[in-house]
């Protein structure tokens, strides 16, 4: 398991009934390490790549099958998550939140509840 992914998740203070959204969730490392933090709270995870989906989708099999988290093929451009609002909205090394965080922000206002919070973490590949 990924230390600099635990330690992403350390951050982001999830709450058990929090409903989080990922983008670009990748293989879904931390999706695991988000869902193990939820009891009655849901993650939906996005990913543009239908073969980072599938693989997360595997990884997180039990929690996709109790209802607890969903991984969809989609873009933060593209997304359509219908009436879903996210209490907890993050992003690890996505580059629109690196290269123009307003309109990475922009473009999830229709998905936040009220008072959510949004975080985005940047490093460099070691």
């Amino acid at each position: 398991m990924s230390e600099r992914l635990r330690g992403v998740v350390g951050q982001l203070a999830i709450r058990p009934g929090d409903r989080v959204l990922e983008i670009g969730c990748g293989q879904g490392v931390a999706a695991t390490l988000v869902c193990e933090l939820l009891s009655t709270g849901t993650l939906t995870a996005i990913d543009r790549s239908t073969r980072m989906i599938e693989a997360a989708t595997r990884r997180n099999a039990s929690y996709v099958a109790s209802g607890k988290a969903e991984f969809l093929i989609a873009s933060l451009e593209d997304m359509n998550l219908g009436d879903r609002r996210f209490d907890l909205v993050f992003a690890v090394r996505v580059g629109l939140f690196h290269r123009d965080p307003g309109r990475a922000n922009a473009l999830l206002e229709p998905w936040l509840a009220p008072g959510a919070r949004v975080l985005s973490f940047f490093d460099i590949p070691v």
